[in-house]
């Protein structure tokens, strides 16, 4: 009796484990096959070059100097602040 109930419960586990392997395979198959006729039947338009404005303004030379002793000095301030 127990060969027979060992048996019916390898059966049906194998028939389990195919059933879920057969629908994965399924699902990556229609997966693939759907990005394909959407890539061919719907591209995604290319993307418009957007030409620089000339609104905004260039920083002077000079705001640039102002900024990089802004910088220096917060770093030279965080470093002091860690000692």
């Amino acid at each position: 009796m127990q060969e027979s109930l060992l048996q019916q419960g390898l059966d049906i586990t194998l028939f389990g484990m195919g059933i879920v392997f057969t629908f994965l395979l399924l699902l990556v198959i229609c997966t693939t096959v759907m990005s394909r006729v959407m890539t061919r039947y719907f591209p995604e338009p290319e993307p418009v070059a957007v030409p620089p404005s000339t609104g905004i303004a260039h920083s002077a030379p000079e705001n640039d100097v102002r900024l990089r002793k802004i910088i220096e000095a917060a770093i030279e301030q965080h470093r002091n602040k860690r000692r």
